[in-house]
């Protein structure tokens, strides 16, 4: 069960209109890469440190693959790319590359990802 609570919230388009309760995410807590091969060793023949290893590694790679303007595709887990936004010129000549403003990752999660936490249900946190 997702836990949740109710936060009070004003329209930022309409700040004279009532205030409405929203439900708010209440993280259960954190899994760090250590507890995530701690519990992925349980289902493999891989050793906890074999597991790490490899994690650590895709965490290395990532931004490199991402740099190199790849999208990172992990199967059903999503894929990574990374997306741009820059001042705008009046016409190309005039643009320059100190002109963009932000590079952000976006992850889009994969089919089954999305289907699995769309089974999510809900309890109120006290």
């Amino acid at each position: 069960m997702l836990k949740y609570k109710l936060i009070e919230k004003a329209n930022p388009r309409d700040l004279t209109a009532p205030k409405k309760f929203y439900a708010s995410h209440v993280s259960s807590g954190r899994k760090t890469i250590k507890n995530i091969s701690r519990d992925i060793e349980d289902k493999s023949s891989l050793s906890r440190g074999d597991i790490s290893n490899v994690l650590d590694n895709l965490v290395d790679q990532i931004p490199k693959y991402l740099l190199d303007g790849q999208t990172v595709s992990l199967g059903d887990l999503g894929s990574f790319r990374l997306t741009l936004s820059s001042e705008g010129a009046e016409q190309e000549k005039n643009f320059k590359s100190n002109m963009i403003k932000n590079v952000k990752i976006i992850f889009t999660p994969g089919k089954m990802l999305k289907e699995e936490v769309a089974k999510a249900r809900f309890d109120k946190s006290e």
